[in-house]
């Protein structure tokens, strides 16, 4: 039990590992793992970190990709027990500091897909922003089960820990 265990997080771990995209620097920007959940349907989100490193801050406003008929800045937010969302007219990225587009918050809605995201694929995203222009990312889709790079490192963390412990026992 304890083997199949370790070897479905190893397996986890690796899968999610693959499934990161590289960042692109643009200026005191730097966007970390573009990605977006495969899709079934004609809709999708896609998610990434934007750090700024510089003393302007900077806002996020536009995307477009071809990939969807209408790409949208959105956010989520819950409404009593009903998680909602709606368009925002920009995201802002405070000077040295960053901000997290992820499930659940800040994300792209993809909309109108040209054809279903499918896992392993990726697609171009343009993202535009109010100081450093256009930047160009490549997307990678993960499986619609995905949680992302954040949630991905706090589960490495996590299972490395749980890992050293089976280890110690595996070899009692």
């Amino acid at each position: 039990m304890m083997l199949k265990t370790l070897v479905s997080a190893i397996a986890l771990c690796g899968c999610l590992a693959t499934a990161q995209a590289a960042e692109v620097k643009a200026g005191s920007l730097t966007i970390e793992s573009p990605w977006a959940r495969a899709s079934a349907g004609a809709n999708s989100a896609a998610f990434l970190t934007i750090k700024n490193d510089g003393d302007t801050p900077e806002r996020l406003l536009t995307t477009k990709t071809d990939a969807a008929k209408e790409v949208m800045l959105h956010t989520s937010f819950k409404d009593g027990e009903v998680m909602k969302m709606r368009p925002v007219d920009g995201i802002d990225v405070p000077a040295h500091g960053s901000v997290e587009l992820k499930p659940g918050g800040y994300h792209i809605m993809l909309m109108g897909l040209a054809a279903p995201l499918k896992d392993g694929d990726s697609f171009p995203l343009t993202l535009g922003f109010q100081n450093a222009g256009e930047v160009k990312v490549s997307v990678a889709v993960q499986s619609i089960s995905a949680m992302g790079a954040a949630m991905h490192e706090h589960m490495h963390d996590h299972m490395q820990g749980d890992m050293s412990g089976m280890h110690e026992q595996m070899t009692k």
